[in-house]
């Protein structure tokens, strides 16, 4: 998660072509509100880029271009636009209706249009959550751990606190600890906060619905 002065915060989920996303298409969810298509100017599209557009397609997310490696020698971001043309993904200044950023992230160039990309689509969007309610989310991974089963949840709604109840798939259990990216205790999960959940009695899958009940 990257907090943004007075803006609110964005989580990212580097997940290409995870096993989550396939399941909650298959559960007819959506697990995030933006894809950020990350595209090499040196190499162009690739087959795990059209893979990509496709799970993006499918799960019916927005897509936001991240043409990378602008600093490289031989880079030739025209060409990475004209290739995703091809595919059905055009960029505004072309006429179409996505947007492109060429960034360095190796050289952290072009990172804070980037961020501003995305705020500025969720704006369109008219993104909003109830953190008020009780939480429903989605899991993007689990584990059996030495200390017992965890889960990592995304938040989509509501507020998750330590001590609630939650049925997760098949299991359920109470929240006995929620921690971040960073290995830090958390009291409570908001909405788009992802949190690994110690407390389940079994593991569930990528993808299962949770409800705090």
């Amino acid at each position: 998660s990257i907090e943004l002065e007075g803006r609110g915060s964005i989580t990212f989920l580097d997940t290409p072509g995870h096993a989550a996303f396939t399941s909650m298409r298959a559960r007819g969810a959506q697990i995030t509100d933006l894809v950020i298509l990350v595209v090499a100017a040196d190499d162009g599209v690739m087959p795990q880029t059209e893979e990509a557009i496709n799970h993006a397609k499918e799960a019916g997310a927005e897509i936001i271009v991240a043409v990378n490696k602008c600093d490289h020698p031989n880079a030739n971001p025209q060409q990475a636009r004209a290739e995703l043309q091809e595919h059905g993904i055009q960029c505004e200044e072309w006429g179409g209706d996505i947007q492109f950023r060429d960034i360095s992230a190796l050289k952290k160039q072009g990172l804070d249009e980037l961020l501003e990309a995305v705020l500025l689509q969720a704006e369109v969007m008219e993104l909003k959550a109830n953190a008020t309610r009780k939480a429903v989310g989605n899991v993007v991974e689990s584990a059996m751990e030495p200390g017992g089963p965890t889960a990592t949840l995304l938040i989509r709604k509501g507020t998750l606190k330590v001590g609630d109840l939650v049925i997760c798939g098949q299991f359920y259990g109470k929240v006995r600890a929620l921690i971040n990216e960073d290995g830090k205790r958390l009291k409570e999960a908001g909405p788009s906060v992802a949190a690994k959940l110690l407390g389940l009695n079994g593991v569930p899958q990528a993808g299962d619905e949770f409800n705090a009940v």
